[in-house]
């Protein structure tokens, strides 16, 4: 199973934890190439602010939630209302560049970008650590078969699951 681990939330209580060894810089000037490209092909505006709120969503390697970003924009001069925001994020989802974590109500940058995919997210509920799961065809297999069998036809799904990671099990 491939695992991409994004950083704990700004609002978790325990220490942070330390962020798998990457290439921070190059991870978020990657992310935004990609963007910037799946929205030209597309022929989508990435406008400045799009761009901008996409930057520190990949800049933080957290799930931020929508005034996590608009504080941040707020620090850099930007004042943007409420709905702007959740406008840009609703640009930024349709256009499969972020995933919503709904027990976290906070966006994380997706990893593999403009490919329709469901998300998969393991939470750990003592340090916050969220990581998406990208090898999931055993998981979108089980799905498939459960879904069918029940006559449901799945139209977006993100499962998210909640847990101890291994540090804090560890621990």
């Amino acid at each position: 199973m491939t695992i991409r681990s994004i950083a704990a939330p700004a609002s978790s209580a325990s220490k942070p934890r330390p962020m798998l060894a990457h290439d921070h810089s190059q991870c978020i000037s990657t992310a935004l190439a990609r963007a910037e490209q799946l929205c030209a092909d597309s022929g989508a505006r990435l406008t400045p602010l799009r761009h901008r709120v996409l930057e520190l969503i990949w800049a933080s390697h957290k799930p931020l939630g929508a005034y996590d970003l608009l504080d941040q924009l707020a620090r850099e001069g930007h004042k943007p209302a409420p709905p702007t925001i959740y406008r840009t994020l609703d640009f930024l989802l349709e256009h499969r560049l972020i995933h919503r974590l709904a027990s976290l109500n906070a966006f994380l940058g997706c990893s593999h970008p403009g490919d329709a995919h469901a998300g998969y997210f393991l939470i750990c509920q003592a340090c916050g650590t969220t990581e998406e799961v990208a090898d999931t065809a055993g998981i979108q297999r089980a799905i498939r078969e459960a879904t069918a069998a029940a006559g449901f036809a799945v139209q977006q799904g993100t499962l998210e699951l909640s847990g101890l990671c291994q540090q804090c099990r560890d621990d």
